[in-house]
């Protein structure tokens, strides 16, 4: 049983209209009337809201039977679109430290001061540019990689 069948069915069988149910959602009546006919679907907040209104478990609500709704398709998409976001949050925080870690290496570099001393021995930080060059390699390519399969996912989607 699709997800809008289901709530026009507790709906009814409880005598309750769109009108007074959207009362007791605090939503319209349009937005009712577009989850009974599968326009759109609640959020989460919503539907732990409509369980409680109609005395039945959230599993039951939203999985409605054995078989897979269009609630348990958005809920499951939801759920991989917000681990994909936030693994590209990460990503991109852990790409600009690199970054400015490079940055810091040769900002470092420029503002250290190299001598000789009275043994003849030079005092460098020689390893501040490779270092540097190295970190801003890496943060390059985090950002790419990140881009690339955030546009190649984005148009995956667009299909």
């Amino acid at each position: 049983m699709e997800f809008g069948e289901k709530i026009k069915e507790l709906r009814t069988t409880n005598q309750m209209t769109q009108e007074k149910f959207a009362l007791r959602l605090n939503v319209t009546r349009q937005a009712v009337s577009n989850w009974e006919n599968n326009r759109n679907l609640p959020d989460l907040e919503m539907l732990i809201l409509i369980s409680t209104i109609f005395h039945i478990s959230l599993d039951e609500l939203i999985l409605g039977g054995s078989t897979v709704n269009n609630m348990t398709e958005k809920l499951i998409k939801d759920g991989s679109e917000t681990r994909r976001a936030k693994f590209n949050m990460i990503t991109t925080l852990i790409g600009a430290l690199f970054l400015f870690l490079g940055a810091a290496f040769f900002f470092i570099k420029a503002h250290s001061v190299e001598y000789i001393d009275s043994s003849g021995i030079l005092h460098e930080n020689f390893y501040l540019l490779p270092t540097g060059f190295f970190f801003i390699f890496i943060g390059i390519i985090i950002f790419l990689t990140t881009g690339i399969t955030f546009v190649n996912s984005y148009i995956k989607s667009r299909r």
